[in-house]
């Protein structure tokens, strides 16, 4: 089971979870602290650390490797991976008695390649997730994958070093192909980070999907 950093609801009461994925060699105190920016009425956020020490560095954690990088490689192990995310998904849902539509997924660059695979993978489909820095594996794969169509807002950084920008456009092909919901917002100049902009963007659409 994952575990990792939470922040309760402000009032008390848990109407609805938002979950965020961070990325490779962080943990899951590397984005929690937008909890409080996104201003979520009645959200427990949670921030789990991914499930796998990272191999490239002496400190952090990994969804799955990255020294190779074949997507022919990768993906095998963004699928070993998943099963371990869902069980978290649940037992966050079990645990705040809240349903599908109660719960956003927020990934960054790895954990936003995990929430674009996972997310649409699931039986029921979530309220949202957001991409941030991120892309899709297996896209060729999807349509036949696919079991729910969640809302999808992909942000991505025109100048990001890591993971290029034009993975942003092929991930918005792929998942419109597939009768997704989605919407894509390039931040212009930004690397492989997170602006003010793309945090108002995501508090905005997380608002939108959970109906506030």
């Amino acid at each position: 089971m994952l575990n990792g950093p939470e922040l309760p609801s402000r009032s008390g009461t848990t109407k609805r979870l938002v979950i965020f994925l961070h990325g490779l060699g962080a943990d899951g105190n590397d984005l929690l602290s937008l909890a409080p920016m996104l201003d979520l009425p009645d959200t427990h956020f949670a921030s789990p650390n991914a499930p796998y020490p990272c191999d490239m560095a002496p400190y952090g954690y990994q969804w799955f490797s990255l020294q190779d990088r074949d997507p022919t490689r990768i993906l095998p192990e963004i699928r070993r991976a998943e099963p371990i995310l869902n069980t978290y998904i649940d037992a966050q849902m079990a645990k705040h008695k809240l349903t599908p539509k109660d719960v956003a997924l927020i990934g960054f660059s790895q954990g936003s390649m995990m929430s674009l695979h996972t997310a649409p993978r699931r039986a029921e489909p979530i309220a949202g997730v957001v991409g941030i820095s991120g892309a899709l594996f297996g896209a060729e794969l999807l349509a036949a994958e696919i079991k729910s169509r969640p809302p999808i807002c992909l942000i991505h950084g025109t100048h990001d070093e890591v993971v290029p920008f034009v993975a942003m456009g092929a991930a918005e092909t792929t998942l419109r192909a597939a009768n997704v919901g989605v919407e894509a917002h390039a931040r212009p100049r930004l690397g492989h980070g997170i602006d003010e902009e793309g945090i108002d963007i995501t508090a905005a659409f997380l608002r939108r999907v959970f109906g506030l």
